[in-house]
């Protein structure tokens, strides 16, 4: 049976395009890749053994963790704190830096991931996926790391990536060099390269954004939609299609793979909570952005490039609105009209 690329394979013949590197990066990838492995075998057994359902807790969110939440978490936390390849990690269901074991060496860099994307989805079935994002742990910095060192724009992201896990399981990888699929062959174990060099189309006519909130929408966004929705007859001149998956992973790749637009602006609703946006910067915005400008899109808050945000904390929200270059630019304009 001949075997593609694998994704460790890849990584390697990547770095030795780059020259000077050492392989603690591409053992860290590795990891991830063992732990995205290790969650899509719990997310494909589900009920068959007891992993759905609330775990009744909550994350810093105040979000109810789902049983696969928790699992997922400790699952990257075991497979990425013994190697030495990370100084310290972050994660949505965290609520503070985890600092590894005094046992284990530290390395040069920096970990934060939301370990199920998507997690309600779990019960019935629907696609979930892992976010992750790699950084450097800043230059002359001792001790344990803290969570100054993490408040890093997205521009600093050495890797981003994202497992989803729906009929089979892919892995959607960028280091700053293009963005690259791999699906899981589940007869070896192995990541496979079979979507290279990913692209977004600068025209599409999908967009994904979550309808019920529309009497909360700013006036560009509203805009935007009701000019979608007016079709052929509207100043468009042509139809589109409504997306909504309920995950950003997954909205996000079927907008990857096919073009399109996904939005999860500010509204009325989020700022009345005080709330800037509804997803994380860090370890959702961040990441995805990388890989989407990667393939030629536009990731923007409607009014600035999501990857120039400075951080102020761990779990800083912001709106999103990512996807084919002709369509953000659009929103945008609508954005700058509006001011």
């Amino acid at each position: 049976m001949p075997i593609g690329t694998t994704i460790t394979e890849f990584i390697i013949e990547e770095q030795r395009h780059i020259g000077n590197v050492s392989g603690d990066f591409t053992a860290l990838i590795n990891d991830v890749v063992i732990a995205c492995k290790a969650i899509a075998s719990a997310v494909r057994y589900g009920s068959l053994v007891g992993v759905l359902g609330a775990a009744d807790t909550e994350n810093i969110q105040g979000e109810t963790q789902k049983k696969l939440d928790v699992i997922s978490n400790n699952l990257f936390i075991k497979r990425n704190e013994w190697a030495g390849h990370v100084a310290a990690m972050a994660s949505e269901e965290m609520t503070d830096v985890y600092h590894l074991p005094a046992q284990y060496p530290r390395g040069k860099y920096l970990l934060v991931f939301d370990p199920l994307d998507g997690s309600s989805n779990t019960d019935v079935n629907g696609a979930v996926g892992t976010i992750f994002s790699i950084m450097r742990r800043p230059e002359g910095t001792i001790g344990e790391p803290t969570e100054d060192d993490f408040l890093q724009s997205g521009d600093h992201q050495v890797c981003a990536g994202y497992a989803l896990y729906g009929p089979s399981s892919m892995m959607v990888l960028t280091t700053g060099h293009g963005v690259n699929g791999f699906t899981l062959d589940q007869r070896i174990g192995e990541f496979i390269l079979t979507n290279p060099d990913m692209k977004i189309p600068a025209d599409a006519q999908d967009f994904s954004i979550n309808a019920s909130y529309m009497r909360f929408w700013d006036p560009p966004v509203r805009r935007y939609i009701d000019e979608c929705l007016a079709g052929k007859e509207g100043p468009r001149g042509r139809d589109f299609n409504m997306r909504w998956a309920g995950a950003m992973i997954a909205d996000v790749h079927r907008v990857l793979c096919q073009g399109g637009v996904f939005l999860y602006p500010t509204d009325r609703k989020l700022r009345a909570k005080h709330q800037e946006g509804k997803l994380r910067l860090l370890y959702e915005a961040n990441p995805m952005s990388f890989i989407v400008e990667q393939a030629g899109g536009l990731a923007t808050t409607g009014e600035q490039r999501i990857m120039a945000l400075p951080p102020a904390n761990l779990h800083q929200r912001c709106p999103v609105i990512m996807g084919s270059r002709n369509e953000v630019e659009r929103i945008i304009s609508y954005h700058l009209d509006a001011q």
